[in-house]
């Protein structure tokens, strides 16, 4: 379980400073444009999460610290959003489409929502 949480950890902070390296060039060069930075990752975190589920899939020899490090630790540190996607994505490929579509709406209203009331606490 250490070697576990450690790859994990060490993956998480290379996640994290991409996306930072990622925020910061996107800032520096396109400033009316930040939002591009998040885009960015996302989309690149989907795509990576979903190359190494299916790598995963088919390589079931492959260490659960590599696979935790890689998926939880790298692309959870690089973006949440790709677990979201891999989340919706296994929910319709197992028939539950009306949950799929349920979380896929709670997920992107009640963020914006909870966002929004976040925000809004600060302003009090």
């Amino acid at each position: 379980m250490i070697r576990t949480i450690l790859a994990v950890s060490v993956a998480g902070i290379a996640g994290t400073l991409l996306r930072f390296a990622t925020s910061t060039w996107v800032s520096a060069n396109w400033p009316r444009h930040f939002y591009v930075a998040t885009l960015a990752v996302n989309l690149v975190g989907c795509l990576i999460i979903g190359l190494l589920y299916g790598l995963f899939l088919t390589r079931p020899e492959v260490p659960i610290e590599i696979r935790a490090g890689l998926i939880v630790g790298f692309v959870g540190g690089l973006t949440t959003f790709s677990s979201f996607s891999l989340d919706t994505l296994r929910l319709l490929e197992s028939g539950q489409a009306p949950i799929a579509f349920g979380y896929l709406a709670i997920s992107v209203f009640g963020g914006l929502l909870a966002t929004w009331a976040g925000l809004s606490l600060t302003k009090l």
